[in-house]
């Protein structure tokens, strides 16, 4: 009998090892991942250049209080800041962290300037920012919240694409809009470009902050370092974690210096947060995704994979509804519930994981193969073909 809690509905298969794309389960069998934690291992599993970072950084020093200077941390968040809009970090451990980090950003912000019942963060409903108490609150989820009362006060929600919802929302009491740029757990639902224009706005003109979550969706993870990008908005706060670590916890909370100002000694901390080995790994993730070939490979095995899946889908229009996603974060939205597809695929040996409205969540390592994207194409097509 396991004495581990019951809080995960637990496939039966457990893993001896992986490398690269793959997976090798303790009774001797080979999968394909496209999982990977859950869009974490971003370089795939026992990664050479990652191993070698912690094996480096562990010989030397593994902890220390964020009481003293960090060199790696300090080298870490400079390339964040060279590379994206922030002036600023504070380092995490994982992604709810994060997101709990930038809600308290806002806040502070506004504390700071001397409008402290500026303090609600108006979210989409039904999205997700991590399992923590603040978190599922921001989320908008009953599902996620039932039996976890009394309620977190200070979220507000409006529907997903309704921009007269969103309007109507914003209160002389808001302080930021927090959203996904692209919905994970919620079904992979891309935001568009003009929405985020158009949300920049809005936040600018009304003099609230905007927080981009991208802790699943940033990192490379749609083909750009961050999926915003593409609109050429600027945010004020962007909480990340996942593929920033290759595998390993780390997570941020990246912030511009005006929101940054109302961080003072003491606002917020972290006793794991930025430690060495951490920001070694950090570092030597960053240093491989921020090349601009592995990008764009990223986009063009994206493009290839997408096109692909499309005519399997064009093929099966009564199993499959819709292809969605950017880069190698994509949906296969089914027309029934997924947990059967799911396990044929798993039986045909490719792991995938669910999300909402019906959506396989297929999550391959940035740097997958081509010869990967097809091993995977041909299962897919196998399970649609057997259960048409």
């Amino acid at each position: 009998m396991s004495n581990i809690a019951k809080n995960y509905n637990r496939r039966k298969i457990s893993f001896k090892y992986g490398k690269g794309s793959y997976l090798f389960s303790t009774d001797g069998k080979k999968y394909l991942d496209f999982v990977q934690g859950i869009a974490v291992n971003s370089l795939g599993h026992a990664n050479p250049k990652l191993i070698k970072a912690i094996n480096n950084q562990s010989k030397k020093l593994w902890h220390v209080s964020n009481s003293f200077i960090i060199p790696e941390g300090e080298k870490l968040a400079k390339k964040l800041a060279k590379k994206t809009f922030a002036d600023y970090v504070i380092f995490q451990n994982s992604g709810a962290e994060a997101t709990e980090a930038a809600i308290k950003v806002a806040r502070r912000y506004f504390f700071s300037i001397g409008k402290p019942k500026k303090n609600r963060i108006l979210c989409i409903k039904n999205s997700f920012h991590g399992r923590t108490l603040a978190a599922i609150y921001a989320s908008g989820s009953k599902k996620m919240t039932e039996g976890f009362g009394p309620k977190i006060q200070g979220f507000d929600h409006f529907e997903f694409g309704n921009h007269k919802s969103l309007n109507k929302k914003i209160k002389k009491n808001t302080a930021a809009i927090m959203i996904e740029t692209i919905l994970g757990e919620g079904g992979i639902k891309v935001i568009p470009d003009w929405c985020l224009k158009e949300l920049r706005k809005i936040c600018t003109k009304k003099k609230i902050l905007l927080i981009m979550d991208e802790v699943q969706c940033g990192i490379g993870r749609s083909g750009d370092f961050f999926a915003f990008e593409r609109s050429k908005i600027k945010p004020d706060i962007v909480p990340i974690a996942k593929g920033i670590g290759g595998g390993f916890p780390i997570g941020a909370v990246l912030m511009n210096k005006k929101v940054a100002a109302g961080m003072t000694a003491g606002t917020h901390g972290s006793t794991f947060g930025g430690n060495p080995l951490a920001m070694a790994v950090g570092n030597s993730v960053i240093d491989i995704i921020l090349n601009k070939k592995f990008l764009n490979n990223v986009k063009s095995i994206s493009e290839y994979f997408l096109l692909n899946l499309n005519h399997i889908k064009n093929k099966y229009p009564k199993i499959i509804k819709q292809i969605r996603g950017r880069g190698l974060l994509i949906g296969i939205q089914l027309h029934k519930n997924q947990v059967n597809f799911i396990k044929k695929l798993t039986e045909n040996k490719l792991l995938t994981i669910r999300a909402a409205e019906n959506v396989v969540r297929v999550l391959p390592p940035l740097n997958v193969k081509k010869n990967e994207i097809n091993q995977a194409l041909k299962i897919i097509n196998k399970v649609c073909s057997e259960i048409q």
